[in-house]
Protein backbone atom coordinates (compact mmCIF):
# COMPACT_ATOMS: atom_id res chain seq x y z
CA UNK A 1 0.00 0.00 0.00
CA UNK A 2 1.43 3.37 -0.82
CA UNK A 3 1.74 5.73 2.35
CA UNK A 4 -0.40 8.19 1.55
CA UNK A 5 -2.80 5.58 1.32
CA UNK A 6 -1.97 3.88 4.44
CA UNK A 7 -2.47 7.86 5.75
CA UNK A 8 -5.91 8.44 4.52
CA UNK A 9 -7.08 5.36 6.40
CA UNK A 10 -5.54 6.06 9.09
CA UNK A 11 -7.09 9.30 9.18
CA UNK A 12 -10.58 7.59 8.62
CA UNK A 13 -10.13 4.76 11.32
CA UNK A 14 -9.17 8.16 13.92
CA UNK A 15 -11.92 10.00 13.53
CA UNK A 16 -14.16 6.58 13.83
CA UNK A 17 -12.55 5.36 16.77
CA UNK A 18 -12.79 8.94 18.57
CA UNK A 19 -16.46 9.56 17.27
CA UNK A 20 -16.74 6.50 19.50
CA UNK A 21 -14.57 7.42 22.31
CA UNK A 22 -14.11 10.98 22.77
CA UNK A 23 -10.76 11.72 24.62
CA UNK A 24 -11.00 12.66 28.33
CA UNK A 25 -9.64 16.32 29.87
CA UNK A 26 -8.31 17.13 33.11
CA UNK A 27 -7.81 20.62 34.63
CA UNK A 28 -4.14 21.00 36.01
CA UNK A 29 -1.62 23.54 37.24
CA UNK A 30 -0.72 25.80 34.20
CA UNK A 31 3.27 25.37 35.02
CA UNK A 32 3.20 21.59 35.04
CA UNK A 33 1.30 21.68 31.64
CA UNK A 34 4.29 21.43 29.25
CA UNK A 35 3.63 19.48 26.02
CA UNK A 36 -0.03 18.79 26.79
CA UNK A 37 -2.88 19.84 24.82
CA UNK A 38 -5.01 22.40 25.24
CA UNK A 39 -8.64 21.16 25.30
CA UNK A 40 -10.53 24.57 25.62
CA UNK A 41 -9.17 28.21 24.08
CA UNK A 42 -8.33 30.31 26.47
CA UNK A 43 -9.38 33.95 26.56
CA UNK A 44 -8.03 36.92 28.28
CA UNK A 45 -9.40 38.74 30.84
CA UNK A 46 -7.37 41.24 31.13
CA UNK A 47 -4.92 43.47 28.53
CA UNK A 48 -1.47 42.83 28.61
CA UNK A 49 0.59 44.91 29.21
CA UNK A 50 -2.36 46.32 31.67
CA UNK A 51 -1.08 50.49 31.51
CA UNK A 52 0.63 52.13 29.19
CA UNK A 53 4.60 51.27 30.62
CA UNK A 54 8.05 51.96 29.62
CA UNK A 55 10.17 49.91 27.38
CA UNK A 56 13.40 51.39 28.78
CA UNK A 57 15.08 53.20 31.54
CA UNK A 58 15.07 56.58 31.35
CA UNK A 59 12.81 59.71 31.55
CA UNK A 60 9.13 60.16 30.97
CA UNK A 61 8.34 63.36 29.32
CA UNK A 62 5.09 65.25 29.06
CA UNK A 63 3.31 65.44 25.91
CA UNK A 64 3.44 69.14 25.77
CA UNK A 65 6.79 69.51 26.06
CA UNK A 66 7.86 66.56 22.98
CA UNK A 67 8.00 69.53 20.18
CA UNK A 68 10.87 71.53 22.24
CA UNK A 69 12.62 68.53 22.70
CA UNK A 70 12.95 67.70 19.19
CA UNK A 71 16.03 69.64 19.55
CA UNK A 72 18.96 68.38 21.67
CA UNK A 73 19.99 70.33 24.70
CA UNK A 74 17.07 71.37 26.52
CA UNK A 75 17.27 70.70 30.35
CA UNK A 76 14.68 69.96 32.50
CA UNK A 77 14.32 68.91 36.63
CA UNK A 78 13.42 65.55 37.54
CA UNK A 79 10.05 65.69 39.90
CA UNK A 80 9.95 62.15 40.68
CA UNK A 81 10.44 58.67 40.45
CA UNK A 82 9.00 55.93 39.03
CA UNK A 83 10.43 52.16 39.67
CA UNK A 84 8.31 48.60 38.30
CA UNK A 85 5.62 47.95 40.59
CA UNK A 86 5.01 52.18 41.20
CA UNK A 87 2.37 53.89 40.07
CA UNK A 88 3.40 58.07 39.88
CA UNK A 89 2.17 61.35 39.82
CA UNK A 90 0.27 63.01 36.83
CA UNK A 91 3.53 64.46 34.95
CA UNK A 92 3.50 68.03 35.14
CA UNK A 93 4.72 70.12 31.77
CA UNK A 94 8.24 71.36 32.40
CA UNK A 95 9.32 68.15 34.45
CA UNK A 96 10.23 64.76 33.98
CA UNK A 97 10.10 61.84 35.94
CA UNK A 98 12.56 59.60 36.21
CA UNK A 99 11.23 56.16 35.49
CA UNK A 100 12.53 52.09 34.97
CA UNK A 101 11.78 49.46 32.29
CA UNK A 102 8.30 48.19 33.25
CA UNK A 103 6.99 50.82 35.38
CA UNK A 104 3.52 52.68 34.21
CA UNK A 105 4.10 55.95 32.47
CA UNK A 106 2.81 58.61 34.43
CA UNK A 107 -0.54 60.36 33.60
CA UNK A 108 0.53 63.15 30.23
CA UNK A 109 3.39 61.22 29.59
CA UNK A 110 4.51 61.99 25.45
CA UNK A 111 7.64 60.08 25.72
CA UNK A 112 10.17 58.44 27.72
CA UNK A 113 14.03 58.83 26.74
CA UNK A 114 16.29 56.18 27.43
CA UNK A 115 18.59 57.31 29.83
CA UNK A 116 21.99 56.86 27.84
CA UNK A 117 20.39 59.74 25.68
CA UNK A 118 20.70 62.14 28.54
CA UNK A 119 22.79 63.63 30.78
CA UNK A 120 22.51 64.56 34.55
CA UNK A 121 22.98 68.41 35.19
CA UNK A 122 24.06 69.55 38.72
CA UNK A 123 21.41 68.79 41.40
CA UNK A 124 18.22 67.10 39.77
CA UNK A 125 17.93 68.27 36.13
CA UNK A 126 18.54 66.34 33.04
CA UNK A 127 19.75 67.61 29.79
CA UNK A 128 18.49 65.87 26.32
CA UNK A 129 21.66 64.90 24.09
CA UNK A 130 19.54 63.85 21.23
CA UNK A 131 16.22 64.52 19.36
CA UNK A 132 12.82 63.12 20.66
CA UNK A 133 9.85 62.14 19.19
CA UNK A 134 5.95 61.54 20.27
CA UNK A 135 5.51 58.11 21.53
CA UNK A 136 9.01 56.25 21.77
CA UNK A 137 9.85 53.91 24.10
CA UNK A 138 6.04 53.59 25.69
CA UNK A 139 4.94 50.15 25.48
CA UNK A 140 0.87 50.67 25.35
CA UNK A 141 -2.04 49.21 27.13
CA UNK A 142 -2.89 45.53 25.69
CA UNK A 143 -0.50 45.91 22.97
CA UNK A 144 0.53 42.34 23.04
CA UNK A 145 -2.97 40.81 24.43
CA UNK A 146 -6.78 42.85 24.35
CA UNK A 147 -8.76 42.08 27.12
CA UNK A 148 -11.55 39.62 26.03
CA UNK A 149 -9.35 38.42 23.06
CA UNK A 150 -8.16 34.78 22.20
CA UNK A 151 -4.71 34.21 23.08
CA UNK A 152 -4.67 29.67 23.00
CA UNK A 153 -6.72 27.81 20.57
CA UNK A 154 -8.32 24.59 21.72
CA UNK A 155 -5.82 21.69 20.26
CA UNK A 156 -2.80 24.16 21.10
CA UNK A 157 0.01 21.60 21.82
CA UNK A 158 1.61 23.76 24.84
CA UNK A 159 5.00 25.26 24.96
CA UNK A 160 6.98 27.31 27.02
CA UNK A 161 5.90 30.08 25.29
CA UNK A 162 2.46 29.55 25.38
CA UNK A 163 2.97 28.42 29.01
CA UNK A 164 4.37 32.16 29.53
CA UNK A 165 1.24 33.50 27.53
CA UNK A 166 -1.52 31.59 29.63
CA UNK A 167 0.53 32.90 32.70
CA UNK A 168 0.59 36.83 31.50
CA UNK A 169 -3.28 36.80 31.69
CA UNK A 170 -3.53 34.89 35.01
CA UNK A 171 -4.34 31.32 34.03
CA UNK A 172 -3.18 29.52 37.01
CA UNK A 173 -4.77 26.07 35.44
CA UNK A 174 -5.57 24.88 31.93
CA UNK A 175 -7.99 22.19 30.56
CA UNK A 176 -6.07 19.83 28.90
CA UNK A 177 -6.76 16.41 27.25
CA UNK A 178 -5.79 13.18 28.78
CA UNK A 179 -1.89 12.04 27.30
CA UNK A 180 -2.31 8.92 25.37
CA UNK A 181 -1.52 5.77 27.21
CA UNK A 182 0.52 4.02 24.92
CA UNK A 183 2.21 0.16 25.47
CA UNK A 184 5.02 -0.48 24.00
CA UNK A 185 5.88 -4.34 23.42
CA UNK A 186 8.90 -6.20 21.58
CA UNK A 187 8.99 -9.48 20.29
CA UNK A 188 12.03 -11.74 19.79
CA UNK A 189 13.33 -14.78 21.70
CA UNK A 190 16.30 -13.41 19.82
CA UNK A 191 16.53 -10.43 22.23
CA UNK A 192 18.11 -9.51 25.83
CA UNK A 193 17.80 -7.12 27.64
CA UNK A 194 20.79 -4.71 27.81
CA UNK A 195 22.77 -5.40 30.88
CA UNK A 196 22.39 -9.29 30.70
CA UNK A 197 24.40 -11.47 29.46
CA UNK A 198 24.62 -11.45 25.69
CA UNK A 199 25.00 -15.72 24.50
CA UNK A 200 25.39 -16.94 21.14
CA UNK A 201 22.99 -15.78 18.38
CA UNK A 202 21.34 -13.22 20.50
CA UNK A 203 21.31 -9.43 20.14
CA UNK A 204 20.74 -6.48 22.56
CA UNK A 205 17.07 -5.11 22.35
CA UNK A 206 17.32 -1.89 21.03
CA UNK A 207 13.77 -0.97 19.86
CA UNK A 208 12.64 -1.29 23.42
CA UNK A 209 14.41 2.13 24.31
CA UNK A 210 14.31 3.63 21.11
CA UNK A 211 10.02 3.34 20.83
CA UNK A 212 10.18 3.98 24.68
CA UNK A 213 12.02 7.08 24.08
CA UNK A 214 9.79 8.02 21.28
CA UNK A 215 6.78 7.63 22.70
CA UNK A 216 7.94 10.09 25.47
CA UNK A 217 9.23 12.82 23.08
CA UNK A 218 5.53 12.58 21.48
CA UNK A 219 4.03 13.69 24.68
CA UNK A 220 2.40 10.09 25.91
CA UNK A 221 2.71 8.65 28.90
CA UNK A 222 4.46 4.90 28.13
CA UNK A 223 4.39 1.60 29.65
CA UNK A 224 7.21 -0.48 28.90
CA UNK A 225 5.15 -3.84 28.34
CA UNK A 226 8.26 -6.11 28.01
CA UNK A 227 9.56 -8.41 25.98
CA UNK A 228 7.11 -11.34 24.35
CA UNK A 229 8.93 -14.78 23.15
CA UNK A 230 7.80 -15.75 19.56
CA UNK A 231 4.98 -18.09 20.23
CA UNK A 232 1.46 -16.90 19.66
CA UNK A 233 0.04 -17.94 23.15
CA UNK A 234 2.14 -15.73 24.70
CA UNK A 235 1.70 -13.20 22.16
CA UNK A 236 -2.44 -13.19 22.50
CA UNK A 237 -1.88 -13.00 26.06
CA UNK A 238 0.52 -10.03 26.16
CA UNK A 239 -2.38 -7.80 23.33
CA UNK A 240 -4.67 -8.94 25.41
CA UNK A 241 -3.69 -7.63 29.00
CA UNK A 242 -2.11 -4.45 26.94
CA UNK A 243 -5.78 -3.66 25.20
CA UNK A 244 -7.09 -2.93 28.88
CA UNK A 245 -4.98 -0.31 30.05
CA UNK A 246 -3.99 1.53 26.61
CA UNK A 247 -4.97 3.53 24.17
CA UNK A 248 -2.71 2.57 21.40
CA UNK A 249 -0.46 -0.59 21.50
CA UNK A 250 3.08 -0.65 19.61
CA UNK A 251 5.04 -3.65 19.04
CA UNK A 252 8.20 -4.41 16.82
CA UNK A 253 9.34 -7.47 15.17
CA UNK A 254 6.97 -10.50 14.07
CA UNK A 255 5.04 -8.72 11.68
CA UNK A 256 6.74 -10.09 8.99
CA UNK A 257 6.01 -13.38 7.11
CA UNK A 258 8.52 -16.19 8.49
CA UNK A 259 6.89 -18.67 10.74
CA UNK A 260 8.49 -17.52 13.90
CA UNK A 261 6.49 -14.40 13.24
CA UNK A 262 2.92 -14.77 15.44
CA UNK A 263 1.98 -10.90 15.72
CA UNK A 264 -0.49 -10.59 12.36
CA UNK A 265 -2.31 -13.98 13.53
CA UNK A 266 -2.57 -13.10 17.24
CA UNK A 267 -3.63 -9.69 16.26
CA UNK A 268 -6.82 -11.30 13.97
CA UNK A 269 -7.27 -13.63 16.94
CA UNK A 270 -8.02 -10.75 19.29
CA UNK A 271 -9.10 -8.36 17.28
CA UNK A 272 -8.60 -7.24 13.84
CA UNK A 273 -6.43 -6.52 11.03
CA UNK A 274 -7.05 -3.02 8.75
CA UNK A 275 -4.20 -3.28 6.58
CA UNK A 276 -0.82 -4.75 6.68
CA UNK A 277 2.45 -3.86 4.17
CA UNK A 278 3.83 -0.65 2.78
CA UNK A 279 5.35 0.17 0.10
CA UNK A 280 8.23 2.09 1.63
CA UNK A 281 12.11 1.51 2.58
CA UNK A 282 12.49 0.66 5.19
CA UNK A 283 9.30 -0.21 6.80
CA UNK A 284 7.56 -2.44 4.52
CA UNK A 285 6.11 -5.00 7.01
CA UNK A 286 3.59 -2.33 9.14
CA UNK A 287 0.59 -3.69 10.43
CA UNK A 288 -2.64 -1.63 11.64
CA UNK A 289 -5.25 -3.01 13.60
CA UNK A 290 -7.72 -2.71 16.54
CA UNK A 291 -7.31 -5.04 19.79
CA UNK A 292 -10.99 -5.98 21.60
CA UNK A 293 -11.46 -5.07 25.24
CA UNK A 294 -13.53 -7.12 27.38
CA UNK A 295 -16.15 -4.21 27.69
CA UNK A 296 -16.54 -4.29 23.75
CA UNK A 297 -14.28 -0.81 23.42
CA UNK A 298 -11.04 -1.11 21.13
CA UNK A 299 -7.59 0.23 21.63
CA UNK A 300 -5.32 0.82 18.41
CA UNK A 301 -2.85 -1.59 17.72
CA UNK A 302 0.66 -0.73 15.13
CA UNK A 303 3.05 -3.68 14.58
CA UNK A 304 6.01 -2.16 13.69
CA UNK A 305 8.86 -3.87 11.82
CA UNK A 306 11.81 -5.69 13.86
CA UNK A 307 14.06 -4.00 11.85
CA UNK A 308 15.64 -1.12 14.21
CA UNK A 309 15.44 1.88 11.59
CA UNK A 310 12.31 0.44 9.79
CA UNK A 311 11.29 0.59 13.43
CA UNK A 312 11.86 3.59 13.97
CA UNK A 313 10.72 5.65 10.53
CA UNK A 314 7.22 3.85 10.59
CA UNK A 315 6.77 5.19 14.65
CA UNK A 316 7.82 9.00 13.42
CA UNK A 317 5.81 8.95 10.05
CA UNK A 318 2.63 6.58 10.83
CA UNK A 319 2.56 5.71 15.03
CA UNK A 320 3.30 10.13 15.42
CA UNK A 321 0.23 11.06 13.83
CA UNK A 322 -1.87 9.03 15.60
CA UNK A 323 -1.00 9.54 19.20
CA UNK A 324 -1.16 13.46 17.76
CA UNK A 325 -4.87 12.95 17.58
CA UNK A 326 -4.75 10.71 20.49
CA UNK A 327 -3.46 13.75 22.58
CA UNK A 328 -5.83 15.79 21.19
CA UNK A 329 -4.85 17.35 18.03
CA UNK A 330 -6.10 17.41 14.23
CA UNK A 331 -4.42 14.78 12.20
CA UNK A 332 -1.35 16.60 10.91
CA UNK A 333 1.12 15.15 9.09
CA UNK A 334 4.79 16.34 9.06
CA UNK A 335 5.46 19.03 6.43
CA UNK A 336 8.63 18.87 4.21
CA UNK A 337 10.65 21.88 3.09
CA UNK A 338 12.36 21.62 -0.29
CA UNK A 339 16.08 21.87 -0.27
CA UNK A 340 18.87 21.24 -2.24
CA UNK A 341 20.91 17.80 -1.91
CA UNK A 342 24.16 17.65 -0.98
CA UNK A 343 24.25 13.99 -2.51
CA UNK A 344 23.91 12.40 -5.19
CA UNK A 345 21.05 8.60 -5.18
CA UNK A 346 21.37 7.34 -8.42
CA UNK A 347 19.69 3.80 -7.65
CA UNK A 348 16.15 4.28 -7.76
CA UNK A 349 13.60 2.34 -6.01
CA UNK A 350 10.18 1.12 -6.67
CA UNK A 351 9.49 2.29 -2.95
CA UNK A 352 9.24 5.36 -1.41
CA UNK A 353 12.37 5.53 0.44
CA UNK A 354 13.17 7.39 3.55
CA UNK A 355 17.21 8.43 3.79
CA UNK A 356 18.42 9.08 7.05
CA UNK A 357 20.25 12.56 6.77
CA UNK A 358 21.86 15.56 8.62
CA UNK A 359 22.21 19.41 7.02
CA UNK A 360 26.08 20.30 6.56
CA UNK A 361 27.49 23.72 7.07
CA UNK A 362 25.87 24.77 3.79
CA UNK A 363 22.20 23.96 5.15
CA UNK A 364 22.00 20.83 2.06
CA UNK A 365 21.50 17.56 3.51
CA UNK A 366 24.61 14.46 3.31
CA UNK A 367 23.75 11.17 4.16
CA UNK A 368 25.31 8.58 6.50
CA UNK A 369 26.65 6.29 4.33
CA UNK A 370 25.17 2.65 5.53
CA UNK A 371 21.65 2.92 4.81
CA UNK A 372 20.66 -0.49 5.80
CA UNK A 373 17.17 -0.82 7.45
CA UNK A 374 19.36 -2.43 10.49
CA UNK A 375 22.15 0.39 10.89
CA UNK A 376 20.49 2.18 13.73
CA UNK A 377 23.48 4.07 14.13
CA UNK A 378 22.37 6.17 10.89
CA UNK A 379 19.45 7.41 13.10
CA UNK A 380 21.57 8.65 15.99
CA UNK A 381 23.58 10.56 13.56
CA UNK A 382 20.80 12.14 11.47
CA UNK A 383 19.00 15.22 12.17
CA UNK A 384 16.00 14.39 9.66
CA UNK A 385 15.22 12.25 6.23
CA UNK A 386 15.30 12.74 2.94
CA UNK A 387 11.59 11.55 1.07
CA UNK A 388 12.43 9.81 -2.15
CA UNK A 389 8.83 9.60 -4.25
CA UNK A 390 9.15 5.91 -5.97
CA UNK A 391 11.80 5.94 -9.02
CA UNK A 392 13.72 9.15 -8.10
CA UNK A 393 16.93 9.29 -8.38
CA UNK A 394 18.76 12.50 -7.17
CA UNK A 395 22.00 14.63 -8.36
CA UNK A 396 23.90 17.12 -6.49
CA UNK A 397 21.87 20.30 -5.81
CA UNK A 398 18.40 18.95 -7.01
CA UNK A 399 15.79 19.98 -4.76
CA UNK A 400 14.58 16.69 -2.38
CA UNK A 401 11.66 17.03 0.16
CA UNK A 402 13.36 17.31 3.70
CA UNK A 403 11.99 16.20 7.24
CA UNK A 404 13.94 17.73 10.20
CA UNK A 405 13.53 15.94 13.27
CA UNK A 406 11.38 18.52 15.21
CA UNK A 407 8.91 18.48 12.72
CA UNK A 408 8.88 14.74 12.92
CA UNK A 409 8.24 14.82 16.43
CA UNK A 410 6.39 17.13 17.15
CA UNK A 411 4.95 19.19 14.09
CA UNK A 412 3.04 22.09 14.33
CA UNK A 413 -0.37 21.55 16.22
CA UNK A 414 -3.84 23.22 15.52
CA UNK A 415 -7.25 21.97 16.31
CA UNK A 416 -7.90 18.40 15.97
CA UNK A 417 -11.12 18.65 13.80
CA UNK A 418 -14.79 16.82 15.13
Amino acid sequence: MPLDDAWSRLEASLAAHLGAAPLTTERMPSVDALGRVLAAALVSPVAVPPLDNSAMDGYAVHAADVPRLVQPGTVLPVAQRIAAGQVGDALVPGTVARIFTGAPVPEGTGAVVMQEHTEAVGDGAVRFIHGVTAGQNIRRRGEDIAEGHGVLAAGTRLSPASLGVGASVGAATLSVFARPRLGVLTTGSELVMPGEPLPPGAIYNSNRHTLVGLGQACGAAVTDLGLVPDELAATRAALRAAAAGHDLIITSGGVSVGEEDHLRAAVEAEGELAFWALAIKPGKPFVFGRLRRPDGTHALYMGLPGNPVASYVTFLLLARPVLGCLAGERWHLPQALMVPAGFAWPRADKRREFLRARLDGSGRPVLFPNQGSGVLSSAAWGDGLVDLAPGRTVQPGDLVPWLPLPELLQPASTMRQG
